[in-house]
């Protein structure tokens, strides 16, 4: 007989929330609670990336304070079980991902097992085990930053993957937490269609998904989670959005690079339309970006396409995730740093997709969605799943 486990998976990239703490902060886990009691799930998985953000030698000790907000608050009173990885060893420099995984068991779902890689078996969780630090020794996490040879011409940063594996009723399932490379250069994106950063990111995901395959354990149904950092293809999106336009290109002096491109509207007294630098893009006309959800953006989204054979998604209808105005009186306003991206996403192999319920008479069904829409939750809306898991009891 199959059962229902209430699953809700979020992902969020934290970055910004260090730095401004009290502004942001309170608000931001309001939306988080309300998520939980609209959809009462009985499994949380919370996977954070840039855990202490950018200065976060200086904010290492916020960020462990908000994990410890989360862990004490109300909504997870009836929670019993958790289990909390947070790699905060910035020493490290060599491993230091700053990645965070949080996970709650509800008390009303028995027989949950968690693996330990070490001796590549499940046991039982029981009450609460919290790492906060070096990860390193700890057999029910395994993971890895991404080596520095996948950026050569890259400063190497904080970049990789985490995983744990999971029995939820007889259903075993990998949630790997990951972040991997943004884009350095709003000009250098622009040069080729895909963009070098694209490229890069192909080749992270394709080595994180291969790990997860690979036979040092036996492969299981999998939900891979994180700040992707995919973004719209800046070439063919930029070329549409200026059909109409002429082009200005301002060069630096001394080596003749280009430091700034304006595209001026043609009939109408050339007012500027876009412009761009390395960290600007200014485009006019932004509304287009939040109408109809950004749907008309979404064929410019075409980093998940070379992976389709290994992954499932379900359908965006939120919409983009980043980059987010970081004043709060602005929720909803992004912010001209970036091209607004999907960069946040819930990925699944196809066998953890056919343990979702389609069932649509059990409240909600499935909800792929942004958590707080209208409140400032830093430069990335966290994205979450809500859905009940199908497991089977014998």
């Amino acid at each position: 007989m199959d059962t229902f486990a209430n699953v809700l998976l979020v992902t969020a990239n934290v970055g910004s929330l260090f730095n401004n703490v009290d502004e942001i902060q309170n608000g931001w886990l309001e939306e988080l609670y309300k998520t939980i009691r609209k959809y009462k799930p009985q499994f949380i998985a919370l996977h954070f990336q840039e855990v202490g953000g950018k200065d976060y030698m200086v904010n290492m000790d916020k960020a462990e304070n908000f994990f410890c907000n989360i862990e004490s608050s109300e909504e997870m009173k009836e929670f019993d079980r958790t289990c909390i990885y947070v790699d905060t060893q910035f020493q490290a420099e060599d491993s230091f991902t700053a990645l965070g995984s949080m996970y709650f068991i509800h008390k009303t779902l028995k027989n949950i097992y968690h693996y330990d890689f070490n001796v590549k078996d499940f046991k039982a969780v029981v009450g609460k085990t919290k790492y906060v630090g070096s990860l390193d020794g700890v057999a029910t996490v395994e993971k890895e930053k991404f080596p520095k040879n996948f950026w050569p011409d890259f400063k190497w940063s904080r970049k990789g993957y985490m995983r744990t594996r999971w029995i939820i009723h007889n259903q075993g399932l990998d949630l790997v937490n990951i972040h991997l490379f943004h884009d350095a250069s709003n000009l250098i994106a622009l040069n080729s269609s895909p963009s070098i950063y694209s490229a890069n990111r192909k080749n992270a995901l394709k080595y994180v998904i291969s790990r997860l395959s690979d036979s040092r354990y036996a492969a299981m149904p999998f939900f891979l989670f994180g700040d992707f950092n995919f973004r719209l293809d800046t070439r063919t999106l930029v070329q549409c959005l200026t059909i109409e336009a002429d082009v200005v290109k301002d060069v630096k002096d001394s080596n003749y690079e280009v430091e700034r491109i304006t595209f001026e509207e043609r009939d109408n007294d050339h007012q500027m339309l876009l412009q761009i630098e390395e960290k600007l893009f200014e485009y006019v006309h932004q509304a287009v970006f939040r109408e109809d959800n950004g749907r008309a953006l979404l064929k410019y989204d075409k980093e998940v396409t070379p992976f389709l054979d290994a992954v499932r998604e379900e359908d965006i209808t939120f919409p983009p995730s980043y980059p987010y105005s970081e004043d709060h009186h602005k929720p909803r306003q992004y912010m001209n740093t970036r091209c607004p991206a999907w960069c946040d996403r819930i990925l699944m192999s196809p066998s953890a997709n056919d343990f979702i319920s389609r069932r649509d008479y059990d409240g909600e069904g499935v909800v792929y969605n942004t958590i707080g829409p209208n409140v400032c939750m830093g430069d990335h809306k966290p994205v979450f799943l809500s859905f009940s898991l199908k497991t089977n009891n014998h």
